[in-house]
């Protein structure tokens, strides 16, 4: 893990899940995640949307580089997983189940992230002929 990853990780840890660095604010989730590999838990900070029904959005941009992110291959491997995420009762571990969204439910799951962030846009550019994928994470 990278040593940004990892003070993004102890300030969302110390501070109710709020993060000042980069100006994240609440918009992240720690993900945990079981390396499709090694099966080592991996834990990895990414900007999530809270959806009305009590799940969250994340897009594997990987900062539009040309393959997807760790993470997003650790959860095709083991759906099954848990976050810590910001909610009324403070920082909660919650259990998931991750389901990588395709076609329209995936454009329209997109769109919500290029209209909060704009940089998304950018990161599909360089991201080139990678689809960015998005996950929805549903509690179970």
């Amino acid at each position: 893990m990278s040593d940004f990853n990892e003070k993004i990780i102890a300030e969302f840890r110390a501070n109710d899940g709020i993060v000042q660095t980069a100006g994240f604010g609440a918009s992240l989730v720690l993900l945990h995640t079981t390396g499709a590999k090694s099966g080592a838990e991996r834990v990895s900070p990414v900007m999530a949307q809270p959806q009305p029904d009590g799940s969250w959005l994340v897009a594997a941009s990987k900062a539009g580089a040309p393959e997807n992110p760790a993470w997003y291959l650790n959860m095709l491997a083991h759906p099954e997983m848990s976050i810590e995420a910001a909610t009324e009762n403070g920082v909660e571990t919650v259990e998931v189940l991750a389901e990588d969204l395709k076609g329209a439910e995936r454009d329209a799951a997109w769109a919500t992230f290029t209209a909060r962030a704009p940089g998304f846009l950018d990161y599909q550019v360089t991201a080139g002929n990678r689809l960015i994928p998005v996950v929805k994470l549903s509690r179970r």
